[in-house]
């Protein structure tokens, strides 16, 4: 099994991983000659939080909440640089038992994001305003109630890892050392125990929710906890995710997580026929069986595969993805998600999205093999980065004149090489541990059918191989929505999606009623 090279594991996130140069991230900026200024002004280095009142109602029930914006500083000991880490939560007012209200931890990944596109575009009290179906509205942008938060089920704290959001080092020498696996879940264990510590949370039920390769920092997370502080969790929640990358590029596996999701995206295009257009349970059903079989068996042969049988198979992905069968024949029956996205709407000049498939955009090669740009996350970057800034400070009260870093290249390289050597990046061994040894672990998965940056079938695949005991297999359930990494953009997946993950939270907190 190959070890994939370090520079191609960034997984950007909203989301998934850049395979692409097109895809790289697009970090918020400012000019360069107001960052030291900035760094000296803010040169004190403390906590520093905002604290206001507000009212929202969720799931059809009124509510007082509290929100805390602001920095936490993390030092477990003398000998270990400090770091402030940017922090959003949200609590119920007028508990007297907090042992009786979840708590959920939230991540998005990257590495490289803060965790803005979780809280303002699905669990939040408030969510960027969207098109119902997910695609970006004119400018200027706006802010609405989410009357399905996961506030009404669970207490949220949305956490920005180090260089991410408001998140630095007292040092910025030192930054690098948390811009790894390791540096990374070490971090934010330490702030998961802080912060359950200086709140009184260590008997509420308590969560995790991870999208991207926030999956897989909380899958990490799940064992570092339990190991180092005996912090034990009643459930994760796997938004989007991946668990390993060998999934996701750099082997055959990568070829059969990806088709499937293809699929999804020909026939939401109207380039299938016959029951793979009209039946989606059944086109799903065949496409994995043939993903797994009879095309995982074609590619395992590589060379030796008989030329006739590859011209057959040709013909039947064909089908299945809505491609050229010569294309597909001379591409050896492996199709890069790069080149389906710039090929399946050639015909009208338009590119497809890799975060989500469903949305077009246009760029000016007709004749390119790969496209300029993502449309699908320039239809959130916008909306997303400017009521971000407009809400910390306007509503929430936090005054910084730092960058909020969205989505930013400042963690590269990111450093695998102390967990990895010699094998492949893998989080399910650390996940395994974790389920083994509390047998009461929950885990709750997310997917959306059209996401070209971490497709279903990878995770679904990850998850199968978990080295577990039988009988915990029946702790891991599976969700599905149309839509595709960020399936919360559009309307009707994000009411189902937060209905989905409230009830998992409420199911789950143990022996005590959440509240």
């Amino acid at each position: 099994m190959k070890i994939l090279p370090l520079f191609f594991l960034l997984l950007i996130a909203i989301p998934g991983f850049s395979q692409d140069a097109d895809d790289a991230s697009a970090p918020d900026s400012k000019p360069k000659g107001d960052e030291k200024k900035i760094e000296e002004e803010e040169s004190d280095f403390k906590d520093n939080v905002s604290i206001t009142s507000h009212k929202g109602t969720f799931g059809g029930v009124a509510m007082d909440y509290t929100a805390t914006a602001g920095t936490m500083v993390i030092k477990k000991d003398e000998e270990d640089p400090q770091a402030a880490i940017f922090y959003t939560a949200y609590t119920k007012d007028g508990l007297d038992d907090l042992t009786k209200r979840p708590i959920v931890f939230c991540f998005n990944g990257g590495p490289g994001s803060a965790s803005v596109w979780l809280h303002l575009g699905g669990f939040g009290p408030k969510r960027v305003q969207m098109n119902p179906d997910g695609t970006m509205p004119a400018p200027p942008f706006s802010l609405g109630p989410n009357p399905e938060s996961l506030l009404g089920a669970a207490d949220l704290v949305f956490v920005d890892p180090v260089t991410t959001g408001f998140s630095r080092t007292e040092k910025l020498e030192d930054a690098k050392k948390f811009h790894s696996f390791e540096g990374d879940l070490d971090s934010i264990a330490e702030f998961i125990r802080l912060y359950t510590t200086r709140n009184n949370r260590w008997l509420s039920p308590k969560f995790l929710a991870g999208e991207s390769y926030g999956a897989f920092r909380v899958a990490g997370l799940s064992e570092v906890l339990h190991r180092k502080y005996g912090l034990y969790l009643n459930g994760l929640v796997l938004v989007s995710g991946v668990l390993g990358f060998d999934t996701l590029m750099g082997s055959d596996l990568a070829d059969i997580s990806f088709l499937p999701a293809m699929t999804e995206v020909a026939a939401w295009h109207g380039k299938l026929e016959g029951d793979l257009a009209n039946d989606g349970k059944k086109r799903r059903a065949e496409v994995e069986t043939f993903s797994k079989g009879e095309y995982a068996s074609a590619l395992l042969q590589g060379a030796k595969l008989d030329p006739a049988k590859k011209t057959e198979l040709a013909e039947k992905i064909s089908g299945y993805i809505g491609l050229d069968a010569d294309l597909i024949e001379r591409l050896n029956l492996r199709v890069s998600t790069t080149r389906f996205r710039e090929e399946l709407l050639r015909d009208t000049g338009e590119i497809l999205g890799r975060f989500d498939a469903r949305i077009k955009g246009r760029d000016a090669d007709l004749a390119g093999n790969r496209p300029w740009f993502d449309p699908s996350y320039s239809a959130v970057y916008g909306p997303f980065a400017s009521t971000l800034k407009d809400y910390l400070r306007r509503e929430l009260k936090f005054e910084s004149d730092r960058t909020y870093e969205i989505l930013t290249s400042k963690v590269r390289p990111w450093d695998y090489s102390n967990s990895f050597v010699g094998q492949p990046v893998d989080v399910t061994p650390k996940l395994a541990s974790a389920l083994s040894e509390n047998p009461y672990l929950k885990i709750m998965v997310n997917c959306g059918y059209q996401d070209l940056a971490t497709p279903y079938t990878g995770i679904t695949h990850s998850l199968d191989h978990l080295e577990i005991a039988p009988e915990y297999r029946d702790n891991i359930s599976f969700t599905f929505y149309e839509g595709g990494h960020m399936m919360y953009t559009i309307e009707e997946s994000n009411v189902q999606w937060n209905k989905d993950v409230a009830n998992f939270v409420r199911q789950n907190s143990g022996s005590a009623k959440a509240e």
